[in-house]
């Protein structure tokens, strides 16, 4: 089994030495180290979390206004270039994941036909 796991393992270091996981985690590094990005970040969190108890409580009003707020709040991050780098390293990565993914299951079903559960039966139980 130790065997089986190696080409794995190999692949998703391979992946994690990438350029685009390079990228990625020198995004994140900076985002975590801006404090206005910090700040926004965790005041979002705080009127989720205000919207959720509104929400218990039924005042539309309050959900209305705290999601107004939330709304210019997410606009504001999102126009901080870094977090856009980030999220486009995100969506590189995801990608690039999902792209291994599909080759790797396009090419194992072109060998052993894994969509039809087919894998050229006996023609008979002597086979």
């Amino acid at each position: 089994m130790k065997i089986l796991w190696q080409k794995p393992m190999q692949l998703a270091a391979l992946i994690s030495e990438s350029e685009e996981v390079d990228h990625f985690k020198r995004a994140e590094k900076m985002i975590q180290s801006h404090p206005r990005i910090e700040e926004l970040i965790r005041t979002i969190k705080k009127k989720q979390k205000e919207v959720v108890a509104f929400e218990s409580m039924k005042n539309e009003k309050m959900i209305a206004r705290i999601e107004g707020e939330l709304t210019a709040l997410q606009q504001e991050l999102d126009d901080i270039p870094l977090v856009s780098d980030y999220q486009e390293s995100q969506v590189e990565i995801n990608d690039m994941l999902q792209m291994v993914i599909s080759v790797i299951h396009d090419t194992v079903s072109e060998k052993i036909n894994v969509e039809s559960g087919k894998d050229s039966p006996p023609s008979s139980c002597n086979d």
